[in-house]
């Protein structure tokens, strides 16, 4: 029965019915699980539909069953490059080599492979082991219920991913870990193999990752590369790499503050000053203008007037050391206390001033009266 199904299914092959060969090879295995060229023959169908990730499945077991058969590495190879895996590709590639007869295809995709690995600077997976894929993103995943569920959480250093089977012996568990990838297979005769195929958010260090099997569950320890958090477990179109945030070294970081905004003080000196210059003018033009067309008895008043102000000025001012806008509690609110700060310090010189004009002008009157 298996090999009529490999006979049909080889047919469906040559007329380039790939979908139906895959179909046809997958019932024969459900006949005869553990023949190696049958699933062989259904990676190549896998690596022609693109379906590249049941392709290294595929392959994988094949290599398990038969580690002489050298098609098996082969597409294994294919099937990691196409994913670009380089590094993995190019490790089965080579282990695939003593079995062939001089295969032209082992070396070129060799070549190709580390030409691949030079221009990404060994981003591809790093690991040796026997099985290390990743999965491209936006490549298509199986989409039938899995057998067990898996749920994850993490800590600072590490992910823990946990499988809940129950009962499973720990010689039918199988988990290899690589730089950003995790592959779980767990078989059982006479039941549906499972097989978990995870390309992880983040890379992880595989010789520090470790994992146990229990009556309950099968837990899995993956030691971070780097401590950071990772949103989700796996990686995804919209995922981005857990990069660590970098502030320049010119930009400060700025503290929280209730302040509505920063004010520049100099800035609004200047704009103050500016202001000052025009209404001077203005004042003083005024000022001599009504000083001049005013009558001698409307003179004296004034000065008088400003002779008994200026007094209570002078003599009721505080002396304040320093530059007052140093301390937060004498520091203007806003550009009208700052007007009024210099306005002040304005009068106060202009009233000194006229004190001692006008005591001049008094001692003058007073001499020249005497003198009479």
């Amino acid at each position: 029965m298996a090999a009529e199904l490999e006979r049909k299914a080889g047919v469906a092959f040559i007329d380039e019915d790939y979908e139906l060969a895959v179909d046809l090879f997958s019932k024969a295995l459900k006949i005869s699980p553990n023949n190696a060229e049958l699933l062989a023959s259904r990676a190549q169908a896998n690596i022609l539909l693109h379906n590249y990730l049941e392709a290294v499945g595929d392959a994988f077991k094949a290599i398990e069953l038969d580690p002489s058969m050298a098609k098996a590495y082969l597409r294994k190879g294919i099937a990691c490059f196409k994913l670009e895996e380089y590094q993995t590709a190019k490790v089965a590639l080579e282990k695939g080599v003593p079995f062939t007869q001089n295969d032209p295809r082992f070396a070129k995709l060799i070549k190709e492979c580390n030409a691949c690995i030079a221009d990404i600077d060994g981003f591809g997976c790093s690991c040796s082991g026997k099985y290390c894929i990743t999965v491209r993103r936006g490549a298509s995943t199986a989409s039938a219920k899995p057998k067990y569920r898996h749920e994850y959480y993490q800590k600072p250093e590490e992910v823990v991913v946990t499988i809940f089977a129950k009962g499973i012996p720990e010689n039918n568990v199988v988990v290899d870990f690589a730089v950003q990838t995790l592959r779980v297979a767990i078989e059982v005769l006479g039941e549906t193999s499972y097989h978990l195929l995870l390309r992880l958010f983040g890379k992880i260090i595989p010789d520090n990752s470790r994992y146990a099997v229990m009556s309950t569950k099968v837990e899995i320890r993956l030691a971070k590369a780097e401590a950071l958090n990772w949103p989700s477990l796996e990686i995804s179109d919209k995922s981005t790499d857990p990069k660590k945030r970098q502030i320049p070294s010119d930009q400060r970081p700025t503290n929280p503050s209730s302040k509505a905004k920063v004010k520049d003080w100099d800035k609004l000196l200047a704009q103050i000053e500016e202001e000052e210059k025009e209404e001077e003018s203005k004042d003083d033009a005024t000022s001599s203008d009504m000083h001049q067309k005013a009558d001698a008895d409307t003179q004296r008043t004034k000065n008088k007037k400003f002779v008994v102000e200026g007094r209570k000025v002078v003599e009721g001012r505080k002396v304040v050391e320093g530059n007052p806008l140093d301390s937060e509690e004498a520091r203007p609110k806003d550009i009208s206390d700052l007007k009024w700060n210099k306005m002040n310090k304005k009068a106060t010189a202009y009233i000194r001033q006229w004190i001692d004009t006008s005591s001049c002008h008094h001692m003058a009157n007073e001499t020249n009266a005497h003198n009479l």
